[in-house]
């Protein structure tokens, strides 16, 4: 029987947080650097210095030898330098352990080869790692050791961020600055904060690993570039919420204890809808701490699964025909004193300050519907958007009947007299309990819902950061929040201009709103008819980050100057066209060296089984068939392989920039496609033993 776990003992044994501060740090030096958190004020070094000291000691004690500066560069995933606790030897042959405070604040990692989008030249390497001492360092542990892990911000030597962190702390200072001015509008003159809660559910594949390392497109790719549907899919909806295999258990049951001690709330885990597809959510946390956590999430799904003889799959579509994965981004806006300005209460139509964010996030996505689906443009999420298994590409919100009533009796009547009872749930059944009904049904069609007391954003793709989306949900709602206040800060009659702003916002933004099913074509031509955009492609999402209202946007909370943005844009062109060649590539690699020279093999086989039956003089045309079959498809196949191995070449010698990625986008994807129809055809009826690598049912059902 496993070890039984004591949650309460175990977590937040490996991060150097609050409780562990107070305890460790001598009271002026923790009431300093809490005033300094608190005010945002720059720490001092002799500060610093105690505070690197005993965040050494305390590492050492958890066996850390090294520490890293941990960041968040434009690559996707995080970045670490490992230095070694050990200075300058002594005359006796032993080693000072030390760690300064200036080891603690700032790190010094080469930039240079980091993406930059044109802010740094090849040659100017020099880049600063800052420690973010709003989220808590921690004591990671594997196969290298114990690492003091130190979350950091990472920019440029002229001052530029290169990374996720240093716009999402700017935006949660935006957001922090006018949701204030707001609340103080409704005499709330006590708190000192608001921050960005947030919440990231987290979706992935497990496959084994032996049958990974035998597939090229997974090794190089994440996902399957070739692959026919094995006889059963998710039709029947059964691994949905089913029982975890035992197998999968005793990796969940690592995860959660791993993520545990390093202060991640890992708190739910289903099987999702597709086989072999899982989830985990944590409980909500500042914005920049969830973005933090989401990252060690992704890392520790990946090292136990390896451990675990399986590996977790990230992409958001790893095979096609069955759903693929995303990240839904869960945020609302939280006082220092508690209060969730989502919170509509018991009756919303009465909670005028609820009204007013309502219809100021309404303003805010609608203005800036397309800046928000580009903060989710992924090459992967190309594959998953507007399918019939995620947010179509059209952004819209849903709100549910109650605040949809409320926000219909604003408009038509200019007054919300009442708001729609929740009522009881009837089971029927007298031993079970009526319930209570939430205020609303559930839409996972939408893309940007109002679920309770928070918006759930469920476009972000499966291996992204959710820092981006996050950005720009800050800054958005930050400026409509300071438009509203700039009006009603100078009005004579508050109550009224409050009154007519919330009803003047409903009005002019509630094409924005949508209850229905986001997955139905008439949807495609509403949303068409209300001016909505339908952004389908990254490609085609990427121009919303450098417009000029954008770019002023960002400017006016300094979130991101223009070079920033362009060099963003200029990165995510380059990374299009890069994640395409690649696959573009592995597909040449592996029809040319692995299927052709497997059917040929098996062509051969079925000639000469052909040639064996007729000399028997018994009736070979079932096997003639067949065999004109599997050739017809492979002529197909060679005649498409020769078209994308042009289609690369000539994507590949062309400028980096915007055209080459519509490049690859309007002609490499579709070549690509072409290729692997006849292969997938060819699979489906050539012999098992014959096929040169494991297949969908291989993959999925035999983890």
């Amino acid at each position: 029987m496993s070890e039984l776990i004591n949650i309460a003992e175990i977590f937040g044994e490996n991060v150097f947080d609050d409780a562990t501060m107070q305890e460790r740090l001598p009271k002026k030096v923790y009431k300093d650097l809490k005033k300094m958190i608190e005010e945002g004020k720059e720490l001092d070094l002799a500060t610093a210095d105690v505070i690197a000291h005993e965040m050494k000691e305390w590492a050492i004690e958890k066996g850390a030898t090294h520490y890293t500066h941990w960041f968040q560069p434009l690559t996707g995933t995080t970045a670490e330098k490992h230095d070694s606790f050990i200075s300058a030897p002594m005359e006796s042959g032993k080693v000072l352990m030390s760690f300064s405070g200036k080891e603690l604040i700032k790190g010094e990692p080469d930039a240079s080869s980091f993406p930059s989008g044109g802010l740094r030249a090849t040659f100017e390497a020099r880049g600063y790692t800052a420690w973010d001492c709003t989220s808590p360092a921690f004591v990671r542990k594997d196969a290298a050791g114990a690492t003091l892990c130190i979350p950091t911000a990472f920019c440029s030597y002229t001052g530029e961020a290169l990374d996720q962190k240093t716009p999402l702390l700017r935006s949660m200072e935006a957001i922090n600055e006018q949701s204030l001015r707001l609340i103080r509008l409704f005499g709330n003159n006590t708190a000192k904060k608001v921050t960005p809660s947030v919440g990231a559910e987290q979706e992935y594949f497990l496959v084994d690993a032996k049958k990974f390392h035998e597939r090229k497109d997974l090794i190089y790719t994440g996902r399957t570039l070739f692959g026919a549907m094995p006889p059963k899919g998710q039709e029947l909806d059964d691994h949905y919420f089913g029982t975890i295999r035992q197998r999968i258990a005793s990796f969940m049951k690592d995860v959660n204890e791993e993520l545990w001690k390093m202060g991640v709330t890992a708190k739910t885990q289903h099987n999702e809808v597709a086989p072999a597809q899982h989830e985990l959510a944590p409980i909500y946390a500042k914005a920049n701490v969830a973005v933090d956590h989401n990252q060690i999430i992704m890392q520790t799904l990946k090292r136990v699964a390896s451990e675990h003889g399986m590996k977790c799959l990230l992409h958001e579509k790893p095979f096609a025909g069955v759903n693929g994965s995303g990240k839904h981004n869960n945020w609302s806006l939280t006082t220092d004193e508690g209060k969730n300005l989502l919170d509509p209460g018991r009756t919303p139509h009465e909670n005028i300050q609820f009204l007013l964010v309502l219809t100021c996030i309404l303003k805010a996505v609608d203005e800036h519907a397309a800046l928000l689906r580009e903060s989710a443009a992924d090459p992967g999420n190309d594959h998953r958007l507007g399918a019939n298994e995620a947010p179509p590409a059209i952004v819209s919100v849903f709100l549910g009947e109650q605040l949809e009533d409320v926000l219909e009796q604003l408009i038509t009547t200019g007054e919300a007299t009442h708001s729609l009872n929740t009522g009881k749930l009837q089971t029927g059944v007298r031993t079970l309990p009526d319930l209570a009904k939430d205020t609303s049904d559930r839409n996972r069609t939408s893309p940007f819902a109002f679920t309770g007391n928070k918006f759930e954003f469920r476009m972000v793709g499966s291996r992204d950061s959710v820092a981006a989306s996050n950005i720009v949900l800050n800054t958005i709602v930050a400026d409509a929040f300071a438009q509203a206040c700039d009006i009603l800060e100078k009005a004579e009659d508050f109550e009224k201009a409050v009154h007519d702003l919330i009803k003047q916002y409903a009005t002019e933004h509630y094409r924005i709103v949508f209850n229905g099913n986001g997955y139905a074509d008439e949807w495609i031509q509403e949303a068409a008819r209300r001016g909505l955009p339908n952004i389908r492609s990254m490609v085609d999402a990427i121009p919303a980050l450098v417009t000029e209202d954008t770019i002023s946007l960002f400017e006016k909370y300094h979130v991101f100057t223009r070079a920033e943005l362009e060099s963003r844009a200029e990165i995510k062109y380059e990374n299009y066209a890069k994640a395409i060649n690649i696959e573009a590539r592995t597909m040449i690699d592996m029809a040319s060296k692995q299927i052709i020279p497997a059917i040929i093999r098996y062509t051969k086989t079925l000639a000469d089984t052909v040639n064996s039956v007729r000399e028997a003089g018994a009736d070979f045309s079932v096997q003639a068939q067949l065999l004109g079959q599997i050739s017809e498809l492979l002529a197909e196949t060679k005649k498409a392989l020769d078209v994308l191995v042009k289609e690369t070449e000539t994507a590949a010698a062309m400028e980096e920039g915007e055209a080459q990625a519509r490049f690859y986008h309007d002609t490499v994807f579709p070549a690509m496609e072409a290729l692997r129809a006849p292969v997938d055809s060819l699979e489906m009826i050539v012999d098992k033993e014959a096929w040169p690598m494991p297949s969908y049912g291989d993959l999925m059902f035999e983890v």
